[in-house]
């Protein structure tokens, strides 16, 4: 039996002065964090000013299951709805691979959507 490694996320949130707000994800986002992702970016989105940016740091993020998708659709509707646009930066290719299999690579990253596009590793705008 194959024994995985119990990687939870950590989540930090930091505010700009620019209508900037960047959220650094670390660990898996699957069934037992999505939710925790998902708040943490209701918060933000819910300010009573919503930032104009909301980027997710996905350069610590390990695996996402479907939960953890779910909660970045849930994410990225929210931030339509509150006028923000929301960018995923940093993706790694296990995501990059998820999000191409599903057919929302697009619609999260921006082809057709309200986020930002950048590759994965591609410097921060």
């Amino acid at each position: 039996m194959t024994a995985f490694p119990d990687r939870t996320l950590d989540i930090e949130v930091t505010t700009g002065d620019s209508g900037v707000v960047c959220v650094r994800i670390e660990g898996d986002l699957d069934w037992d964090s999505a939710d925790d992702l998902a708040e943490a970016a209701r918060v933000c989105l819910h300010a009573d000013r919503p930032p104009r940016l909301l980027v997710l740091d996905c350069r610590g993020l390990g695996l996402c299951d479907s939960a953890g998708l779910s909660a970045l659709l849930m994410i990225h509707r929210i931030a339509t709805a509150a006028g923000t646009r929301l960018r995923l930066d940093h993706r790694p290719a296990a995501l990059e691979r998820l999000l191409a299999l599903t057919g929302t690579h697009g619609h999260l990253t921006g082809a057709g959507g309200t986020a930002a596009a950048q590759a994965p590793g591609e410097p921060e705008a």
